[in-house]
């Protein structure tokens, strides 16, 4: 029997030694080396994937051969799979490459799993629409694998068939080419694969699937990457696409090592809050697309829809004017948008005034205040602060701090904000409103809202938008003024 060594991995960083360390020596993170033995395999070498031979010496001729100028390499033949959520395609660049590994992580019932059964349903209609011929039968295929790529595969390993197909009925992914496994095992995994050759392989989960060869408990850091390692040789191997969902630990990072999401093509993050409908899906890395796109969808009790225009998800149904409330643009991946800030002062009876917030950077809005207080002329500092947004819509970035500001502006002063108005901008200490990332962009969906007027901050290049008025302004006072908020209140 083969003698095991003992190793110990960093599972931050993928950093690998002989001897055990608090403080990774590599990434400097503190309580991440962990220790794992492995037995060397009696070849000398991991078994190849299928279509994969073993390695053998190569001579210069076969060089020659695999390697080629890289003019000459066309990509004519690479077929994006279209998913059947164009929000979905537009995270992953267009859809899916062919042999490409995709990653989903997020936190457990955020419906990863929901959005990948969907995503297989609609994958395995497109393709029995596609094998058909054009009289409705079916086309008789003559390849190396009969039926190849004319199916989708989807291997549980948390879930039974049984379990798997009663989640499909209840959203309407059921089709007869849609091929459902159980198992948790890396081999068994690995020969459906190659057995079935299909157009969509999705692995749920990555942390559930154990090698033989290794030791390690399922879901650990030697586990978790040589089951990556294995699929993303059959993946390349086997030109089959392949989704992998992954965990998440409870500081929302990825479960496993950081090498995982070095190896696969595509890294994604599905979240959501647990109080709301809306999820957003992420690319955190992309090998073939931008990864400053973010996918909308609204999860319900018959699946997952996409939501192909946000703009009035984070936007309340008044009609009338509210004091405390004000109206801005924050850019999330290319997309613009509006996100409605609602600010509640009241007077405090505690020695520390209370500061609760929801959807803002805390830390800024204590910075805001002093700032609005000094240069504003309005002294919230003695007063409770509740301030938030609609339907969970994201304010943290820098854009939002003057629409942050008039609404506690207009809460404190009980002076509404119109309808009409929107504010863009960023504060600094000094009370000067700084400009922001692509501000015409924001501006372009501000008017095809309805906004018909917009505090900016005053740029080099004059801004016009066809139907809304811009007050440029430098400084906060400015911008107080316009809104008829800069009378302290006595």
């Amino acid at each position: 029997m083969a003698k095991k060594t003992v190793n110990y991995v960093c599972t931050e960083c993928g950093w690998s030694g002989g001897k055990w360390y608090g403080r990774c020596p590599e990434c400097g993170q503190w309580g991440t080396i962990e220790e794992f033995h492995e037995a060397p395999a009696a070849t000398g070498a991991r078994t190849p994937a299928p279509g994969r031979t073993s390695r053998t010496p190569v001579s210069a001729q076969n060089v020659q051969s695999a390697a080629k100028p890289i003019t000459s390499i066309s990509t004519d033949t690479v077929n994006r799979l279209p998913t059947g959520f164009g929000e979905f395609d537009r995270v992953l660049g267009g859809g899916i490459v062919p042999g490409s590994v995709v990653l989903i992580a997020g936190e457990p019932g955020i419906g990863k799993s929901t959005l990948l059964l969907e995503t297989a349903g609609n994958i395995a209609k497109s393709v029995a629409a596609h094998s058909r011929t054009p009289d409705g039968s079916d086309s008789d295929r003559h390849d190396a694998h009969a039926g190849a790529h004319a199916s989708v595969l989807y291997i549980s390993g948390e879930e039974s068939q049984a379990q798997v197909r009663l989640r499909a009925s209840r959203i309407g992914a059921v089709e007869e080419n849609l091929l459902l496994a159980s198992t948790t095992d890396l081999s068994t995994v690995l020969g459906l694969i190659d057995s079935v050759r299909p157009a969509l392989a999705i692995v749920d989960s990555a942390q559930t699937i154990v090698s033989q060869d290794v030791d390690g408990i399922s879901g650990g850091s030697t586990q978790v990457r040589e089951v990556a390692s294995a699929l993303i040789d059959s993946a390349k191997s086997l030109d089959v696409p392949v989704l992998l969902v992954g965990h998440v630990t409870k500081d929302g990072s990825i479960a496993g090592p950081r090498t995982l999401e070095h190896l696969v093509d595509v890294v994604c993050q599905f979240e959501g809050e647990s109080q709301t409908a809306l999820r957003l899906l992420r690319a955190v890395k992309n090998r073939f697309g931008p990864t400053d796109e973010v996918g909308c969808f609204d999860m319900s009790g018959e699946g997952i829809e996409e939501v192909r225009d946000p703009a009035g998800l984070f936007l309340s149904s008044q009609s009338e004017p509210v004091e405390g409330t004000c109206v801005t643009f924050t850019l999330d991946g290319h997309r613009s948008l509006a996100v409605e800030v609602q600010s509640l002062v009241t007077n405090s009876v505690l020695p520390t005034p209370r500061r609760a917030v929801n959807g803002v950077d805390p830390s800024r809005i204590a910075m805001l205040v002093a700032v609005l207080y000094r240069h504003g002329g309005i002294s919230l500092l003695q007063n409770d602060l509740y301030i938030s947004t609609i339907a969970g819509g994201q304010a943290k970035e820098p854009g939002c701090d003057l629409a942050i500001t008039a609404a506690m502006a207009s809460a404190a002063l009980n002076k509404p904000i119109a309808k009409n108005v929107c504010a863009i901008g960023e504060i600094s200490l000094t009370g000067q409103v700084r400009p922001v990332p692509r501000l015409e962009y924001r501006l372009r969906e501000a008017q095809r809202l309805g906004f018909t007027k917009a505090i900016v901050p005053v740029t080099q290049k004059p801004l016009k938008v066809e139907g809304m008025t811009l007050v440029p302004v430098t400084n906060l006072k400015d911008a107080l003024a316009f809104l008829h908020l800069a009378k302290q209140r006595h």
